[in-house]
Formats: structure tokens, C-alpha cells, sequence
């Protein structure tokens, strides 16, 4: 059982010492009820909407006509975007596991050499696939990537079209919310 839900009270049993929570869920009480009086693993957080499908749909469409016009696969256009504009954070690893890292993520540069306290390890600049980003952050890529297609003289999708998705981003997406391991990357980069 997925609900959307909101913490409602907090409390503390003093006999026994444990925490009760009041949530109020988006769903019916009988899909609660087989659960009751049974131990449960309880994961809460915070809720986000999924981005639209128009929205993917139209990113990758966009894509789709920089990559013919350069005649260049769609992936690596995608990952020229990432960098661009979209979200990253910088790691250091042990020179050893820099190849797993770039097997986890989308897309990733070696920054160089680092030592750390006598420890040496590799600075790498890892970008966070656009299946990671909340609506203002996906906003940023496509807006990007909308105007690559204009500097190079394409045809730009329908108005309507881009309105339409935006329009879903501020129904349904997050608003805007920075996390604290996580940069915008540069556009003039």
C-alpha cells in the first residue's frame, strides 16, 4: 500500500516509550484495515509527483530534432543537455572504484586527482539522470534544450505544446525545492 498521506500528530506513549503518528491518507479505509494489528515497515517521504509524460514526451522529441540535425545519437545529446542543464554533485572515490561509479550514473567527468587529509581518491562530477528531477529542475532542461533548438535554427515545438506542459508541471510538480547536495550546473559552461 502507496498512499499520498500528511503527518498529522506526534506523540509519545510515556509507558512504554514509543512514538504515535496520526497520518491522513489518500485512500479508502478498507485498504488499510487488512493491515491492522500487524507489524509493518513504515518508510515515509516526502511525497512528489510524478512529471508528465507530455513532458518526457516533449524533451525527448526535441532531442530526437537536435540529433538529426547534427546527426549525432539521441543518447549523447541527451547527456550533452545533462550537462548543461541539469543537476550534479561532485564525489571523491578511491581511484579503484571510479568505473562502478560511472556505471551508476548518467553521465559523469573526472575532475582530477584530489588528496584528502594524506588519502588520495579521484574527483569525479556525477549528473543525475532527468528521471531524478523535480518539475522545476526538469523545467530548467527542457527550457535549455528548447533554446539549443533555437540557437540552431530549428523548428521549435508548437507553443501550445510547451504551454500545455507547463502547465502540468505547476498542477502536479513540486515547487521549487533545493537539496543540499545537489548544484545547478552552469549554462554558460
Amino acid at each position: 500500500m502507496e498512499h499520498r498521506a500528511e503527518l498529522l500528530y506526534i506523540s509519545r506513549d510515556w509507558k512504554t516509550g514509543k512514538t504515535r503518528l496520526l497520518f491522513e491518507v489518500d485512500g479508502s479505509p478498507e485498504e488499510a484495515e487488512k493491515y491492522t494489528g500487524k507489524k509493518l515497515r513504515l518508510k515515509a517521504v516526502e511525497w512528489r509527483d510524478k512529471r508528465s509524460l507530455d513532458a518526457n514526451a516533449l524533451l525527448w522529441h526535441c532531442i530526437g530534432e537536435i540529433s538529426k540535425s547534427i546527426q549525432e545519437d539521441k543518447w549523447k545529446v541527451y547527456l550533452n543537455l545533462l550537462k548543461h542543464y541539469g543537476k550534479y554533485t561532485y564525489i571523491v572515490v578511491k581511484e579503484k572504484a571510479v568505473e562502478a561509479v560511472k556505471k551508476q550514473w548518467r553521465e559523469t567527468e573526472v575532475v582530477g586527482d584530489i588528496d584528502i587529509n594524506g588519502t588520495k581518491g579521484v574527483q569525479m562530477l556525477c549528473y543525475f539522470g532527468s528521471s531524478n528531477y523535480d518539475s522545476r529542475e526538469f523545467s530548467r532542461l527542457l527550457d535549455g534544450t528548447i533554446q539549443e533548438m533555437k540557437n540552431m535554427g530549428l523548428e521549435l515545438p508548437e507553443p501550445e505544446n510547451i504551454r500545455r506542459a507547463l502547465e502540468i508541471w505547476e498542477k502536479y510538480g513540486r515547487k521549487s525545492q533545493d537539496t543540499v547536495h545537489t548544484k545547478q550546473a552552469d549554462p554558460g559552461k
